[in-house]
């Protein structure tokens, strides 16, 4: 009607509508509700798609900057694009519904994208050899996260008039960012049940004649790490940090269950200097696959504890211990027993005047700086395992 020749005919402006309101609101209900229906079926078809490629035998392709990815988001925001476009045709406050319900859409099949990640984390571990390129998948399940978060932020740039957040997409933040760190706590699992058995031999009778628990450590965590690379930011980092947190912190651990008892002041020296240069190795992985942030704190713990094992004097243990615990102030008073138990040296009456001491001066942990030893327990002996220790010093 708005052809040039018919203007002098008719005013377009004085005709009703082609169809009632009533009528176009009848229509528009039931396109939301067809296109409802619809979306949720497309997306649990991607998601079936991108479930069977989890399990090939070859790598996921990567994206431009070589990080390892799915067809998934491409998938999905080609679906909410095309509908977007068809809902812009009609008017603005249309299209803004038919964005909501993507977003809602989107949130609902994340929740199901979170629940698949743990479900192919728990079928690999039956059998850790399958599938071959698990650890390749789920670095690219980690990197959807992130391709999700972008295509929404442009979606909502392009298509809404509105730049505030909604319930929607706090929540898809939220799922977004557990199903990502979840897949990073996934991977370190992968790690540190490799490194098990190497970790386990740290602070042992083996481990002071000569052993190369550390320098397999080491060569593990970096050639993970060259998987690890093709991880986007900021995932990649915290993954970096996450990773030199927990070798330091095992390493600790295995100073607490004290597995050795240094028997005079040659083992402690050489227990001491072995822990000092492998506190030195850790420091040059990490700073490496951190490029080069700064890995004094943590590792300098371990040479921390080496330097009270290290002194000869025991008379002077008071001192280097409240130098421990000045660079460490969230250590426990229990942690304090473990290590001079593991010195080997330090009589009752040296440890309680140590604890004693310690504990009147104390200043309480505020939590301003990191923590190492938070989250190191030192196991209790009981009494069936004293039963143990004291009869078998009979037999001997």
């Amino acid at each position: 009607m708005g052809h040039p020749d018919l203007s002098a005919e008719c005013d377009i402006n004085q005709l009703e509508p082609l169809l009632p309101q009533d009528v176009v609101n009848e229509l528009l209900s039931k396109y939301v509700k067809t296109f409802t229906s619809n979306i949720t079926g497309w997306l649990r078809k991607a998601l079936e798609t991108d479930k069977k490629d989890w399990q090939k035998e070859s790598e996921p392709e990567a994206d431009q900057d070589g990080f390892y990815q799915t067809t998934l988001p491409a998938i999905v925001f080609q679906m909410f694009e095309q509908n977007l476009q068809v809902a812009a045709q009609i008017d603005g406050d249309f299209k803004e519904q038919v964005l909501k319900l993507c977003l809602k859409q989107m949130n609902s099949f994340l929740v199901r994208y979170r629940e698949e990640a743990v479900a192919y984390k728990e079928e690999h571990l039956k059998d850790r050899q399958l599938p071959q390129c698990y650890v390749q998948y789920m670095i690219a399940i980690i990197n959807n996260c992130q391709t999700f978060k972008e295509s929404i932020s442009s979606l909502k740039r392009k298509y809404s008039r509105s730049s505030e957040l909604s319930d929607s997409d706090a929540a898809i933040d939220r799922t977004l960012g557990e199903v990502a760190k979840e897949g990073c706590q996934f991977l370190l699992d992968e790690v540190f049940l490799d490194l098990e058995h190497h970790l386990n031999e740290l602070l042992t009778r083996k481990w002071l004649t000569g052993s190369h628990a550390v320098d397999t450590i080491c060569v593990t965590v970096e050639d993970y790490f060259n998987d690890f690379n093709k991880i986007k930011k900021p995932f990649n980092q915290e993954m970096t940090n996450e990773a030199h947190r927990r070798v330091v912190v095992e390493y600790i651990k295995a100073v607490m269950q004290k597995r050795i008892t240094f028997k005079n002041a040659d083992e402690r020296k050489e227990g001491a200097e072995r822990m000092i240069k492998e506190a030195d190795q850790f420091k040059f992985l990490f700073k490496k696959l951190a490029a080069g942030e700064d890995t004094e704190r943590l590792c300098g713990a371990i040479s921390a504890i080496a330097e009270v094992f290290k002194l000869t004097d025991p008379t002077l243990l008071f001192l280097e211990v409240t130098t421990l615990v000045s660079k460490y102030p969230d250590i426990r008073e229990e942690h304090i027993q473990a290590l001079l138990s593991v010195r080997g040296d330090a009589s009752r009456e040296m440890r309680q005047m140590i604890i004693g001491t310690l504990s009147e001066n104390r200043v309480s942990y505020t939590g301003t700086t990191q923590p190492v030893f938070k989250d190191i327990t030192v196991p209790t002996i009981t009494m069936t395992t004293m039963t143990s220790m004291a009869t078998a010093k009979l037999l001997k």
